[in-house]
């Protein structure tokens, strides 16, 4: 009786143990042939104590989205204007940035177009809809010059492969587009006249704020604090090997789908630019006037009809 009694406590010890040891699984929508898979991988190299990743490939932006708030992922990467403006109805959903790299305007080397002011009565591309943010932010920036881009320039809108077509075939003057797409551009001879962050500074804006980051439900990442801490400690270390060490970079190289080192090197330089080096107060209240920038400039299509940015749109990691 007392040796079936043994028995009984050692499974049951064995049994909590094995509980104990399991990881918590992050399941995560990324597009397939995004730049998030870059760091992921490298992620994967290293085995993590606390979490496991599950990585579910999505088809676009739109769908990551859609995964989300359905329940079928744990975690996409998309932006905080966004999750304010979820936050706005009712949903818990929240941000932890990603990265500091944005978008740039593009023209070719030979290109008479120096700065903002002279798009005017030029033919622009402009990846994304007329609520894409750099989209609206250039705009503001060019009322500063009391140019008003809108009525000045022959505006093409398009997804970013097309942009890239347009100002190769000289259909457009210049490229307002995503940052990776700008970085292989400027391996072939083009041009940035000023990036997503130059913009902001012109506006005002002196902290370097990321416009993309990981979401997650907030009730979701209260459960699992531990997990979710290591999982962005290991982005931050995973970025910093794909920047220092020549080794790692090599290993992501057949996700970049470039085969030329100038664009290797373009790509690795814009990447490793948007590297987090600050993010606390200064930071989230400079998200806060951009928000107020973006609603007006939006006229609220962009963020909804809150003020305001939401409170706990921003994850606080403890």
């Amino acid at each position: 009786m007392k040796f079936n009694a043994f028995l009984i406590s050692l499974c049951l010890f064995a049994s909590s143990g094995s509980y104990a040891a399991e990881k918590t699984v992050i399941r995560l929508g990324v597009q397939a042939s995004g730049t998030v898979d870059w760091e992921l991988t490298a992620i994967q190299e290293n085995p993590q104590t606390d979490f496991q990743l599950e990585i579910q490939h999505v088809a676009n932006a739109e769908a990551g989205k859609i995964a989300l708030q359905a329940g079928a992922v744990d975690m996409i990467v998309s932006d905080w204007i966004w999750v304010s403006r979820l936050r706005a109805t009712g949903s818990d959903f929240t941000f932890y940035p990603y990265s500091n790299t944005s978008g740039a305007l593009i023209v070719a080397k030979n290109s008479p177009i120096r700065s903002v002011k002279d798009l005017k009565g030029k033919r622009l591309g402009i990846a994304g809809g007329e609520l894409d943010k750099n989209w609206l932010l250039l705009q503001a920036l060019a009322g500063q010059e009391q140019l008003d881009l809108n009525d000045s320039v022959k505006k093409v809108f398009g997804a970013p492969p097309l942009i890239t077509e347009q100002i190769k075939q000289n259909r457009v003057d210049a490229a307002l587009t995503y940052w990776h797409f700008a970085a292989r551009l400027e391996a072939q001879d083009y041009r940035q006249i000023i990036d997503g962050k130059g913009i902001l500074k012109g506006l005002g804006i002196q902290e370097d704020v990321p416009n993309l980051g990981y979401v997650f439900k907030q009730s979701w990442a209260n459960a699992h604090k531990q997990a979710v801490n290591s999982f962005f400690n290991a982005g931050k270390q995973a970025k910093n090997q794909l920047c220092t060490s020549d080794t790692a970079w090599q290993k992501i190289i057949p996700l970049t789908q470039a085969d030329d080192l100038p664009t290797l090197a373009k790509l690795r330089q814009r990447y490793c630019e948007g590297n987090i080096e600050h993010w606390g107060e200064p930071e989230q209240l400079a998200a806060a006037r951009i928000y107020t920038m973006l609603r007006t400039l939006s006229r609220n299509q962009l963020t909804g009809q809150s003020e305001n940015l939401q409170p706990g749109t921003f994850w606080s990691v403890e």
